[in-house]
């Protein structure tokens, strides 16, 4: 779960971890308040959107009076900022974080995140705050330094004067930093992050530490340890299919491509996606409907492949086993009866039961194909959406 940046120095405030005075505001008159109340010589007003790249998108403008704040925040709410990460359609702008503005000696980058390969966390830092990460791993990867922290043993003292070192500080704001990256490691841990970004981390004018801005993205598994961290969710910020898919326990991702997919198992889905893709064309989501889906969820499922107005063509790809293909062909059936279907449906079943889930599909009196096998399958869906 992603969460917006004023939610996320909320967090780090309370983990003691500084971040620059100031609030959100929904509307220019209210960000005129808070401006009034943050009382600086000057202020950056910064739209909350669940997407990087805002500044260059004119969602970040830094002013002087509250006056400006006011036009500022007049001029960002409610525009749709199109950014590297919302893709042409945009996203709009609902609130704005407007901040005292902070006498900067030097820009850093400073993030956390699993080593999915070590099974660790791993810190990264670099001079070259600002700067998209991205870019700079691009472009400078010997700029980007890391230190791994073993569970069992926790962030030690040492790592952080290591990467202070390697950022160039002395020995004095190497402390400074480590005890820095020992706060930022504990809030990672304590809230069940798989995000902490910083960027950029300022090195201010008195030698002190601030988060300029914080991102930081929650684990859903832990959500259950932290209930008071799940209301902070914001589903505008989501697509709405995928906040319907999430109300009955689907894991669904919207992609850009036109072929629906319905697969059980995530291993098994990115594999329907590869093929998808290798056959020439793109796929449209990601579905897993999970090894113990029920015939509701099937039907669920497939009513939110419909509610997609890219979709061409489906293809289901099921491997019976605690879902059994009897169980997916019957919740198919039932959703085809209930949805209204004008769009090609080829199906694969191997398995518990396949046997049975075909004689389901062929006796439906539905317009169902049958494949044998992933490669057949993708082919014919593939053949299907390009004649049109």
């Amino acid at each position: 779960m992603k969460l917006h940046e004023f939610q996320a120095k909320e967090i780090f405030k309370k983990w003691g971890i500084p971040t620059p005075e100031g609030a959100v505001a929904f509307s220019a008159g209210e960000a005129r308040r808070v401006a009034d109340q943050v009382a600086a010589n000057r202020f950056v007003v910064k739209a909350q959107i669940h997407a990087g790249g805002r500044g260059k998108a004119g969602g970040v403008k830094i002013v002087s009076t509250p006056d400006e704040v006011e036009a500022a925040a007049g001029e960002i709410i409610g525009k749709h900022l199109v950014t590297h990460q919302t893709g042409p359609e945009g996203k709009e702008v609902q609130k704005v974080l407007v901040e005292a503005a902070s006498t900067i000696k030097q820009e850093l980058y400073v993030g956390i995140l699993i080593d999915r390969n070590l099974y660790r966390p791993v810190i990264m830092a670099s001079a070259e705050g600002g700067m998209e990460i991205e870019e700079v791993a691009r472009r400078f990867p010997d700029k980007i330094y890391k230190e791994w922290v073993d569970p069992l043993v926790g962030f030690r003292p040492f790592q952080g004067m290591k990467l202070g070192f390697k950022l160039g500080f002395d020995a004095a704001l190497s402390r400074k930093l480590s005890t820095f990256l020992d706060k930022l490691v504990k809030l990672f841990e304590g809230v069940d992050a798989s995000l902490c970004e910083i960027n950029p981390l300022a090195l201010t004018d008195k030698n002190e530490f601030l988060a300029l801005d914080a991102k930081l993205s929650l684990d859903d598994n832990g959500l259950s340890r932290h209930p008071e961290l799940a209301e902070l969710r914001d589903i505008t910020e989501e697509d709405p299919l995928e906040v319907e898919a999430s109300k009955y326990n689907l894991n669904y991702i919207k992609l850009n491509g036109n072929i629906g997919c319905m697969v059980n198992g995530a291993g098994l889905a990115m594999a329907t996606m590869d093929m998808i893709k290798f056959s020439g064309a793109e796929p449209a989501n990601f579905l897993d409907v999970g090894g113990g889906a029920s015939s509701a969820m099937v039907e669920n499922a497939f009513r939110i492949l419909m509610s997609d107005t890219k979709v061409k063509a489906v293809l289901i790809n099921i491997f019976g086993g605690i879902l059994r293909c009897d169980t997916l062909a019957t919740g198919v059936v039932e959703a085809a009866k209930k949805v209204h279907v004008d769009r090609p449906i080829i199906i694969r079943l191997e398995g518990t039961n396949m046997e049975e889930g075909r004689r389901i599909l062929n006796e439906s009196g539905m317009d169902f194909q049958v494949a044998d096998g992933m490669k057949d399958a993708s082919e014919k869906i593939v053949s299907i959406v390009q004649s049109f």
